[in-house]
């Protein structure tokens, strides 16, 4: 029925099989660690924590608060201890501060490392000298085999459907594909807004779910009430995908784009991209134009994290029960 793969520590004993997905400006320190009280690993990009002059030290205050509020939490709470946190390390090119992050992250002991937009074997082996786990984005096969090939201890399955940066291939193929040669920790992104999603993935063969968008609307999420109210009124005909705005495939919502004064059905063709925001007047990703998966319709009401863990883990049980009676019947 589901996988049985030994995990690593930090992925294994979680309330339910889900990693959150680091937000770009919407994760924040708020949002990680009720993630992880509730008992999922809580993530957020490195470059979330930015000080006024765009800097890394920011970054040590949020390890910090969250280090300290979940080891308070687990002294208060031992056999209800608290979920590992993640920090997401943007590897591309672009990420001036990549090098001086990396190194706060290795003296405080981050324990989940997830890398996105290109492999670096530095970043591996740093996570690896304090202890800590790296898992590494990817949307097709081959960059699979490149992650693991530098040192990557576990893989995310970027399908069609996910919010933000999504692959374009099936969850079907992309997981049978990898789970081929691959025995280590594989997650599935892609539309994993609901528990029923969520024992699906792991039915194909991925040992948890990667899950962002429902994130976003809720109470401690860094993101504007329209963006919220966005995702509970929208549905996946409400999601575009397009390249032009940071050069690589994402999945926006339409709403955005009108807000931000642009026609979804009709997008300029001399936009020049950009992974990362900046201060300039002209919309950008994720600042104006604002990402979501196509598993939004699955989001009736703002709510807390702890209440999206709560709704995934009920209907994760109520699945577990149907697949039951169908496989007995």
């Amino acid at each position: 029925m589901t996988t049985d793969r030994e995990l690593p520590a930090a992925l294994a004993n979680l309330r339910i099989p889900v990693v959150a997905a680091p937000l770009f400006i919407v994760s924040s320190p708020d949002l990680v660690i009720a993630q992880c009280k509730a008992g999922v690993v809580g993530s957020f990009p490195a470059l979330n924590a930015r000080d006024e002059a765009g800097g890394s030290a920011m970054l040590e205050i949020w390890l910090q608060r969250i280090t300290e509020e979940l080891d308070r939490h687990n002294q208060q709470n031992p056999d209800r201890p608290a979920a590992p946190y993640a920090v997401n390390q943007i590897v591309h090119r672009s990420n001036e501060r990549l090098e001086r992050d990396v190194e706060i992250c290795a003296r405080w002991k981050v324990p989940v490392w997830i890398t996105s937009m290109g492999a670096r074997v530095e970043v591996n082996e740093a996570a690896h000298s304090c202890g800590g786990i790296a898992l590494h984005d990817v949307v097709n096969n081959t960059y699979a085999r490149k992650a693991v090939e530098k040192g990557a201890d576990g893989l995310i399955a970027v399908a069609a459907g996910a919010g933000g940066h999504g692959g374009p291939q099936s969850p079907f193929a992309l997981v049978a594909e990898i789970r081929q040669w691959f025995d280590g920790p594989l997650l599935l992104a892609g539309a994993v807004s609901t528990g029923a999603a969520l024992l699906a993935g792991r039915v194909l063969g991925a040992d948890l779910g990667y899950v962002g968008t429902p994130f976003v609307a809720t109470r401690e999420a860094n993101a504007e009430a329209a963006y919220k109210d966005m995702l509970v009124e929208g549905g996946a005909e409400d999601i575009l995908n397009s390249a032009i705005f940071t050069g690589h495939p994402a999945n926006y919502l339409k709403a955005s784009l009108t807000r931000s004064g642009l026609d979804p059905a009709y997008l300029p063709t001399d936009w020049v991209a950009s992974v990362l925001p900046d201060d300039s007047p002209r919309p950008k990703a994720w600042r104006d134009i604002w990402g979501a998966g196509q598993g939004i319709g699955a989001i009736t009401a703002v709510t807390d994290a702890a209440g999206v863990v709560e709704r995934l883990e009920r209907e994760y049980r109520a699945a577990m029960e149907r697949t039951r009676e169908l496989t007995s019947a």
